[in-house]
């Protein structure tokens, strides 16, 4: 089975991205996974924190240790962790992959965080990816009446400071604000920066991340993939999806849990097959 960094240089060779998905439960997991498996493709299993807590640390790890031991192609990211002590616990876990993020925080601080969790993770679970965040692109996977305070044109990643960032830190994977944003906005996502997307693209060495596609286009997604993006998240669709097709199995007289959930499932697979197509051009 290949490594995970190999997976994405291999997508990023070919022109597509690695789609990467959240989940809070073993449902989530299971609608990312199949959909992956159908297409042949191969899938990055999220969780942050708060979705990590609420499943377990080492029970998603356990679940994914079973795919990959059966050869499916499921890495497992600790999304959107926010302190080097909750980065370490990914880390102790053998998790593929860990985001510290420090994106709220000053320069000089986001880098002394990142680059506490990678000579860390170099330690301890060697192979791991670290990825640094740099451009606050808001938090939260909601839907919201306008763009969060913080996030604008003036504040989105400059080629110059990612360079910086990536030099300072060890970085194996970034993820720059580029006119991408956490949740849903009800007037319209705002539009990515593919000119920002390329010109990072082109002054750094390692793989680019797009935080907050949930809402963008797939014309803008797919530019943004051939600007440079080689893996992208979606959560907030994703967890919209669920809770319909949850609505839709309690609308029922159904009390069987595996048989109302199963229609969020659903909704959620239908989705990530979807997503997966436009990331991987197919």
């Amino acid at each position: 089975m290949k490594k995970l960094i190999e997976v994405i240089n291999d997508a990023r060779e070919r022109g597509v991205a690695v789609g990467h998905f959240n989940v809070s439960d073993s449902e989530g997991y299971n609608a990312v996974t199949a959909a992956a498996k159908e297409l042949g493709v191969p899938v990055i299993v999220g969780v942050s924190e708060k979705e990590r807590t609420f499943l377990g640390v080492a029970e998603i790890r356990a679940l994914v240790t079973v795919a990959q031991e059966r050869g499916d192609a499921v890495y497992l990211n600790a999304d959107h962790t926010y302190s080097v002590e909750a980065s370490k616990e990914a880390v102790d876990n053998k998790y593929d992959a860990v985001i510290i993020d420090g994106a709220e925080k000053p320069f000089v601080e986001n880098v002394m965080m990142t680059k506490q969790v990678v000579e860390y993770a170099r330690e301890h679970h060697p192979g791991m990816l670290v990825e640094g965040e740099l451009g606050f692109i808001g938090t939260g996977s909601t839907i919201r009446d306008e763009i969060p305070e913080g996030v604008s044109e003036e504040t989105q990643t400059k080629p110059e400071d990612a360079v910086r960032f990536i030099e300072e830190t060890g970085v194996d994977l970034f993820a720059p604000s580029v006119g991408n944003i956490h949740g849903l906005i009800k007037s319209g996502e705002p539009k990515l920066n593919i000119e920002r997307v390329k010109a990072i693209a082109d002054a750094v060495s390692v793989p680019l991340v797009l935080h907050g596609a949930s809402g963008n286009t797939d014309k803008e997604v797919g530019e943004a993939i051939d600007a440079g993006i080689a893996v992208v998240h979606i959560n907030t669709e994703l967890r919209a999806a669920y809770k319909a097709g949850i609505e839709k199995g309690m609308s029922s007289d159904e009390l069987a849990p595996y048989k109302f959930l199963a229609e969020g499932v659903k909704e959620m697979k239908e989705l990530v097959l979807k997503k997966l197509k436009v990331f991987n051009k197919m």
